[in-house]
């Protein structure tokens, strides 16, 4: 995540409790699926009537209409200029990203995260004023490379391109050594967060915990660093 990012999700409010979410494809009904079960006002919008319809019958939106987004006019009278943010679901047909991007923006909503399905396409949706904008595509196929390449880690967050926040299972060099023993800081120039224990993670570990094989640790620092863990 850059600068940028945390910018705009620092902007969001925290008592916002409603979204509008154009476009039901894959991508869209995930996002609203999510929303709504954990109890957010979802409005949903697509081009295409019969998947508008499909996510009634789901359940997995409170309001869905059919219209064409690419129409200011259309949006404005759904009420999707009301919204304070609005989800760009339309991935794969770029003229249409776009056109729908630039017309809430220029409607005055706040927050607008867009999906793009190229680095052009992401370009574009920046220039026309996408807060936010998503690659799940290119995001789930970086994941998994990683997780084929070091299953020993759990989870990860980037922090920018050179630092990041992993979750890795304990390596076996590291068993029944104590936190100070490991050296992590000394010899891998990384810091630990925390271990886990009993199902839950014990924040700053004591100095004389022992590391326990098959438990997991989060440690941050350099990625450079963390690909040198015996891993």
């Amino acid at each position: 995540m850059n600068l940028s990012s945390l910018k705009f999700f620092r902007s969001l409010r925290q008592d916002n409790n409603q979204f509008a979410v154009i476009g039901l494809g894959r991508f869209g009904r995930s996002v609203c699926s999510t929303l709504h079960n954990l109890g957010y006002q979802v409005l949903a919008t697509d081009v295409d009537e019969k998947l508008v319809s499909e996510a009634l019958t789901d359940e997995i939106v409170s309001h869905a209409v059919q219209l064409d987004s690419t129409e200011p006019a259309a949006l404005k009278e759904a009420g999707i200029f009301e919204f304070d943010t609005v989800i760009v679901a339309i991935g794969n047909y770029i003229q249409e990203s776009i056109i729908t991007t630039l017309n809430v923006k220029e409607a005055g909503v706040p927050h607008v995260v867009a999906k793009a399905s190229s680095e052009v396409h992401r370009k574009l949706l920046k220039r026309v004023g996408a807060d936010h904008v998503v690659f799940p595509e290119f995001e789930a196929g970086c994941a998994l490379a990683r997780t084929l390449t070091k299953p020993s880690i759990l989870d990860r967050f980037d922090l920018d391109p050179d630092h990041s926040i992993v979750e890795l299972i304990v390596p076996d060099e590291f068993h029944g050594k104590t936190v100070a023993e490991i050296q992590l800081r000394n010899r891998y120039g990384l810091n630990l967060l925390a271990v886990s224990q009993d199902g839950k993670f014990k924040i700053n570990p004591d100095p004389t915990r022992r590391l326990e094989r098959g438990t997991a640790m989060v440690v941050i620092g350099c990625n450079k660093d963390i690909n040198r863990l015996p891993i």
